[in-house]
């Protein structure tokens, strides 16, 4: 008997190793899982890149009690970092995620044909919707496009109806990340729907309103947490219980880079829905993802923005300015030409 959706996923799967990863025979594609990983994704992944030649090597490891550098110590941090430089391709299906942890720091150091793609706390629904079933190829034309705008852009602003007001400037030797479902080349990439941008560091002032969710520490949020923001560093936090979790979390590092604003992302998936999985919210559509604390040296070079972890928060229905020309506004695109292929993916 057929598990739930166990077709569906594997067509899902399939498409992740062919279309977006391209998996080619012969390579060594790793699968990383802790115990709170589902199952049925890790196994089915790895059917499919059996089925495409490749060769999988499926890892798992206890759930750390943090993520990236504080996920450190309950890892194999040696054996796991060097396992890692060893291989073609990376699925990382970790609830606790390993991005920016000291095992991806070691691969991304020495493995410069690495394509990783961060894929964390994934479960069959997620994946079908948010891969299986979305075109990659009209969702990659009008994200290329929207990708092109934000990098030639110089001075951005960013406001929600919950608050949310924000302005900064950009660096142009700062990535701009485009994950349009194309992880074919080495690099580190994210679950397709996403565009990130890192601002100017130092540069982001005003107040931002996580209306969505905040993960870690909070999940979905029962009442916005609000955030004074000067010269990139939060220097208030405002709200409920949660506000007052997620200062005590920030704090708890002795870090006062866990202050500073990281960098902001775009959510993009038509499949998306906001569920309290991080890697689902972020791609929300119309949604705007807000990273605090660390940066990759490959997102902000030369050093990034080191710091003891990272935390993300969503802000849902976001408006847009590019060099004081209005984009989107609440959640939906007023830019003529990316409106068209708005209406077409999205079914309008």
């Amino acid at each position: 008997m057929a598990k739930m959706l166990e077709f569906e996923l594997q067509k899902a799967c399939d498409r992740l190793i062919k279309e977006v990863l391209q998996v080619k025979v012969g390579e060594t594609v790793a699968i990383t899982a802790d115990t709170s990983s589902n199952e049925e994704v890790v196994n089915a992944t790895a059917a499919s890149v059996y089925a495409a030649g490749g060769k999988p090597l499926v890892v798992w490891t206890a759930t750390p009690d943090g993520v990236g550098k504080a996920a450190d110590d309950k890892l194999p941090v040696a054996a796991l970092g060097s396992m890692l430089t060893e291989v073609d391709v990376w699925i990382e299906y970790n609830k606790q995620w390993l991005l920016y942890s000291s095992p991806f720091e070691i691969a991304y150091e020495n493995n410069k044909n690495l394509r990783y793609i961060c894929l964390v706390e994934m479960n069959p629904d997620l994946l079908i919707r948010n891969i299986g079933d979305v075109d990659m190829v009209m969702l990659s034309e009008f994200m290329t496009k929207f990708a092109a705008m934000n990098k030639k852009a110089k001075e951005m602003r960013v406001t929600t109806p919950a608050g949310t007001d924000l302005s900064f400037i950009t660096n142009p030797r700062h990535v701009v990340s485009c994950d349009a479902g194309d992880a074919s080349t080495p690099g580190v990439f994210m679950m397709p729907g996403q565009i990130n941008v890192v601002p100017e560091l130092g540069s982001v002032n005003g107040t931002l309103v996580f209306d969505g969710s905040l993960v870690p520490p909070c999940g979905l949020l029962e009442e916005p947490v609000v955030l004074s923001v000067i010269n990139s560093e939060i220097t208030e936090i405002k709200g409920g219980h949660q506000a007052r979790t997620f200062e005590l979390w920030l704090d708890s590092f002795n870090d006062p880079n866990m202050r500073k604003l990281a960098h902001i992302a775009y959510g993009l998936n038509p499949g998306a829905k906001l569920t309290g999985n991080i890697v689902e919210d972020e791609r929300v559509w119309g949604a705007t993802e807000w990273g605090i604390g660390y940066v990759s040296e490959f997102d902000a070079p030369p050093i990034g923005q080191k710091a003891a972890s990272h935390t993300d928060g969503i802000c849902l229905e976001s408006s847009i300015w590019l060099d004081g020309k209005q984009v989107i506004k609440d959640g939906r695109f007023v830019d003529v030409e990316l409106k068209s292929y708005e209406d077409k993916i999205l079914g309008l």
